[in-house]
């Protein structure tokens, strides 16, 4: 059977746990515009990873192969 290529933009954004679950950062990681409007909470929660979601787990289960 052939060697599967990993997805890299995929491999770019997202890590993976030693317990095997997938880890991303939040929607406005950096987060380094427009921040007069939000709040610090708000700020300080984009810094934090977050797990993904269970819907899209088997997608990064094939677009990762090797991971």
């Amino acid at each position: 059977m052939p060697k599967l290529k990993t997805h890299r933009g995929a491999a770019k954004r997202v890590k993976v746990t030693g317990t095997g679950k997938f880890v991303r950062e939040r929607q406005f990681s950096g987060c380094s515009h427009i921040l007069t409007k939000k709040s610090p909470k708000r700020i300080r929660k984009f810094r934090k990873q977050v797990v993904t979601d269970k819907t899209d787990v088997a997608r990064l289960k094939r677009q990762l192969p090797y991971v």
